[in-house]
C-alpha cells in the first residue's frame, strides 16, 4: 500500500510496535531518536529508493526512532512478515538487503570514530558536502541545497554544539564559501569546504 505524508508528518513513532517497513518512493525523511532527558538526536537522513523502519524488528520489536517527513513523502508500506518472506524466497534480494544494512552500520561506526579525530567544523563541512552531493542542484558553478535540517539538528547529527555550527557558518559566509537563506544553503566554493573538511579547524 502506498501512502502520502505531508512535510513534518510522523511516519512512525519511537516505541511503536514494528509491524511494517517503508520503501521511500519520493521525498526525504529524517530518523530522530529521543533521549531519556528529552533531547532529540538526528541519526540519519533517507531519501528516494531507501528502505526505513526495518532495523527495529530485528532487535527489540519496537521502533527505536521516529521517522519524520522533511518534505512531501510517498512511501510504500509493506508488512514485516511479507518483507521477510520475500527476502527468504529471493536470495539475491536478501544479499542486497544485507549489504545495505552492513553499509549503514559501517557508516555509523565511521561517524562515531571520526568524532575523536575531527573538530565540529570539519564534520559540518563534510555533512554539507554530503548533503549537497545527494540532494543539491548545480547552478552556475555553485551547488544549491534546500537545507533539510535546522542548526540544532545539524549539531546533533555531527555531535557538536549549535554554537560551533553557528560560528562555522558565519565564518564561511564571510569567506564566501557559502550563502545561507531561510532553509537554503548555496555552496559557492565546494573545493574550499573540502579543504576545511580535511584540515584542522578550531571547533
Amino acid at each position: 500500500m502506498a501512502r502520502d505524508y505531508a512535510a513534518g508528518a510522523a511516519i512512525c513513532h519511537q516505541g511503536d510496535p514494528t509491524t511494517h517497513v517503508f520503501f521511500l518512493m519520493a521525498g526525504l525523511v529524517k530518523i530522530v531518536s529521543s533521549t531519556t532527558d528529552g533531547h532529540q538526536i538526528v541519526l540519519a537522513l533517507r531519501g528516494e529508493g531507501d528502505i526505513v523502519g526495518e532495523v527495529a524488528g530485528q532487535t527489540t520489536g519496537r521502533r527505536n526512532a521516529t521517522i519524520q517527513a522533511v518534505d512531501a513523502v510517498r512511501a510504500l508500506i509493506v508488512a514485516r512478515d511479507t518483507f521477510n518472506s520475500f527476502l527468504d524466497s529471493n536470495p539475491g534480494a536478501g544479499r542486497a538487503y544485507r549489504r545495505v544494512v552492513t553499509q549503514r552500520w559501517n557508516d555509523a561506526d565511521t561517524m562515531l570514530r571520526s568524532r575523536a579525530a575531527t573538530t565540529g567544523a570539519q564534520r559540518l563541512a563534510r555533512l554539507l558536502l554530503d548533503l549537497a552531493d545527494r540532494y543539491g542542484r548545480a547552478v552556475d558553478g555553485a551547488i544549491h541545497l534546500v537545507m533539510p535540517l535546522t542548526q540544532d539538528e545539524l549539531a546533533s547529527m555531527i555531535g557538536t554544539s549549535r554554537a560551533t555550527v553557528t560560528r562555522a557558518l558565519s565564518n564561511w559566509r564571510k569567506r564566501r564559501f557559502i550563502l545561507t537563506g531561510q532553509r537554503h544553503v548555496t555552496l559557492l566554493d565546494p573545493a574550499g569546504l573540502r579543504k576545511i573538511a580535511g584540515q584542522q579547524w578550531p571547533g
